[in-house]
């Protein structure tokens, strides 16, 4: 088949690269200067192990076989990264309880490498934590997420197929010969191919409604997620990424670390109307309170801003998180088109794993 995979994401790129590797001809279209401009490189570059997602969605499956299949693509390939583990906190009691049920969440969701310890031990891993209770997680970890989509587009390219950037896709119909594809930039056109993958991240929503025939009610409502990071000047004080217990909308302000051992904090989430990527310098003010619930001993005047991101959520504030989307055939009933919803965290994990999930269904429908 002749495939078409809209977005040069770390998901889309996945796809193609699953696709051209099982003999399909394989076009990435990019509507971008360059590939993962946009959700995949603006992320914390980690490697979940899939403890928060619930039993039996996308996310969970996708995630914990994700990573797996991540880890040693990343070892076989040379793609720096490190199994440098997590520490999930709780600072007082209520949170305690959050800590017990992801914990139980991860086991049932088949995350190993799990181990509940008390403060002590967790301060005997690292001293500058405070903490009454923490969840370890030895399988969590941090990736290049560029050397990452490197290597993606590497294999694709071996394999066949190429990536078509600054290819904004326009519109498509169904006919008779497949998918005309309309597409816009410096060499506008169209082409005619057999199927489509629609991994346009943020921009999914607008693909999908320029679709003739795919029913508009399918198309899921986009919610603007803005993640605010912020820089440490200071010297490493941690050699584990630290996660308070979840908040509404994500995961707490937390510390990540570079492959460099530079930390960054956040995301804190702040929701939106539009796209928007500038770091308001004043939010690092509420930083400074979230973080010294877990390491007092942050100095003053130490943050930076430093960049941000924004997820493709489907659900907004005071809802329940909503699953992955892959609306497939067999689902929507148009022969040869799978759209992807509201692949946010853990999308960089799983995209291995969803490029196989999406490979069968496109072939099954």
């Amino acid at each position: 088949m002749e495939i078409l995979v809209v977005g040069a994401g770390v998901v889309g790129l996945a796809c193609a690269r699953t696709l051209a590797r099982r003999g399909h001809s394989v076009i990435v279209a990019e509507r971008e200067g360059g590939i993962g401009t946009g959700v995949s490189s603006r992320n914390s570059e980690v490697i979940h192990a899939g403890l928060y997602y619930p039993t039996g969605s996308l996310r969970a499956r996708h995630c914990v076989e994700g990573r797996r299949m991540l880890y040693a693509y990343c070892a076989e390939h040379g793609v720096p990264h490190r199994a440098c583990g997590k520490l999930v906190v709780a600072t007082n009691d209520g949170e305690r309880e959050k800590i017990e049920g992801i914990h139980q969440q991860g086991v049932t969701n088949g995350v190993r490498g799990l181990k509940l310890i008390d403060g002590a031990v967790a301060r005997a891993m690292e001293p500058n934590l405070a903490c009454r209770t923490a969840l370890l997680s030895e399988t969590t970890g941090i990736v290049d997420s560029h050397a990452l989509m490197l290597a993606l587009q590497g294999d694709l390219e071996d394999a066949g197929g190429v990536v078509a950037l600054n290819s904004a896709i326009e519109g498509m119909t169904p006919t008779r010969l497949g998918w005309e594809v309309r597409y816009g930039g410096d060499e506008p056109g169209a082409l005619t191919v057999d199927a489509v993958v629609n991994a346009a991240g943020l921009g999914a929503q607008a693909v999908a409604r320029s679709v003739e025939g795919y029913p508009q009610a399918r198309v899921p409502r986009l919610v603007y997620a803005k993640g605010n990071y912020f820089g440490c000047t200071g010297k490493p004080a941690f050699s584990r990424l630290i996660y308070p217990a979840p908040v509404d909308g994500g995961l707490g302000t937390h510390l990540t670390l570079d492959l460099a051992g530079r930390m960054r904090f956040g995301p804190d989430v702040e929701w939106l109307d539009r796209e928007d990527y500038e770091v308001d310098p004043a939010r690092g003010r509420s930083f400074y309170a979230s973080i010294r619930r877990y390491w007092p001993g942050l100095p003053d005047d130490v943050l930076v801003p430093d960049y941000s991101g924004i997820r493709p959520k489907l659900t907004g504030p005071g809802e329940a998180a909503a699953d992955f989307i892959i609306d497939a055939p067999a689902d929507h009933g148009l022969d040869g088109l799978v759209n992807l919803f509201g692949i946010e965290s853990p999308g960089l994990t799983s995209a291995m794993s969803i490029a196989e999930d999406v490979a069968g269904r496109l072939v099954a429908g």
